[in-house]
């Protein structure tokens, strides 16, 4: 490659993935000497860029942290996963994020080519998020644990409970845990000798104590999994039983596979089983078919149904013959 600003361009693309690269592989990658690759490295150091180098027979070069954010170097498929995530990001539960989230966006958008800002529109224009009522979480309340994990340190802040009750907690934070809308931390809590699970939007002043962390073993291999099966064990659950009258080929892909199960009972009508722990949420789904249907159990959901009508029917105002 002898055209030298598209290959320091290639070179920085490579230095700025997450690990130290020997100078042979960069000289062989870009098919250079080593003794040019030294030469770009001290090109780029001239223009402001961290690179890192390290002695040794497995040393190499890296890009390390700076006082300035440096300009990323993205692939197609590296641009089209983050301009799709920043738009998700944009409608999560996170406080705050939101608009740094759609700046961040435009600011992508604005130099995407053609082909690819037509593939992040179309997947953004196929797609519906399900809009959701979760409460807000302080975005530097998420990056004090993160940093704490990723340090084995521990932290301590005050925890307010489902019926109000706070008290400070000492914790050595594990894993943060996304739960649809919600956030949840996974720690060893110091002072109950035991694993706890906190909601992090019931989180407030945490910090890091500076105080290492003791290496533990985790109460399940699968965190994701043990945060769920917790949370919905402390949960009530509710069996779902709804006569839906349309084709279950109708219905079956806005249910979407994971949540419930359906049954055909004749060409035009078709029973819905399912469990759930919110009852909003399943009145939603249920409403969200677009098609008449009748339920069966359990009683709280029928007795739901009929405050959310008559709501509905307050809100839309009464009738002028």
């Amino acid at each position: 490659m002898t055209d030298t600003p598209a290959r320091l361009l290639s070179l920085l693309s490579l230095l700025q993935t997450p690990r130290e690269w020997p100078g042979s592989e960069l000289a062989e990658r870009l098919e250079v000497s080593p003794r040019t690759i030294r030469r770009d490295i001290d090109r780029l150091r001239e223009l402001g860029y961290p690179v890192e180098a390290s002695r040794g027979s497995e040393g190499g070069y890296r890009l390390g942290a700076g006082t300035a954010m440096p300009p990323l170097l993205l692939d197609d498929e590296e641009a089209v996963a983050i301009a799709v995530g920043l738009r998700g990001a944009a409608g999560q539960a996170i406080s705050g994020i939101e608009e740094s989230s759609v700046r961040a966006l435009a600011k992508l958008e604005q130099v995407l080519p053609s082909r690819l800002r037509y593939r992040v529109g179309a997947l953004g224009a196929a797609t519906v998020p399900l809009p959701g009522t979760g409460p807000a979480v302080d975005p530097e309340h998420l990056t004090v644990f993160a940093g704490a994990i990723a340090n084995t340190e521990r932290t301590r802040f005050t925890y307010r409970t489902g019926d109000g009750t706070e008290s400070r907690r000492h914790v050595e934070p594990h894993r943060l845990v996304s739960a649809g809308r919600r956030w949840y931390l996974l720690g060893y809590d110091l002072d109950r000798d035991d694993w706890r699970i906190f909601r992090a939007d019931r989180i407030s002043e945490p910090r890091a104590t500076g105080g290492r962390a003791t290496p533990r073993q985790p109460p399940a291999e699968d965190v994701a999994a043990y945060v769920t099966d917790k949370m919905y064990s402390l949960l009530p659950t509710y069996s779902a039983r709804v006569t839906l009258h349309a084709p279950i080929g109708q219905v079956a892909p806005a249910i979407g596979a994971g949540f419930g199960e359906l049954e055909s009972l004749d060409d035009e009508t078709c029973v819905f089983h399912a469990g759930t722990d919110t009852l909003d949420w399943l009145a939603f789904r249920i409403l969200g078919l677009g098609c008449e249907f009748t339920v069966h159990e359990p009683p709280e959901l029928i007795e739901h149904l009929r405050k959310m009508a008559a709501r509905a029917e307050r809100g839309a105002g009464s009738t002028v013959d």
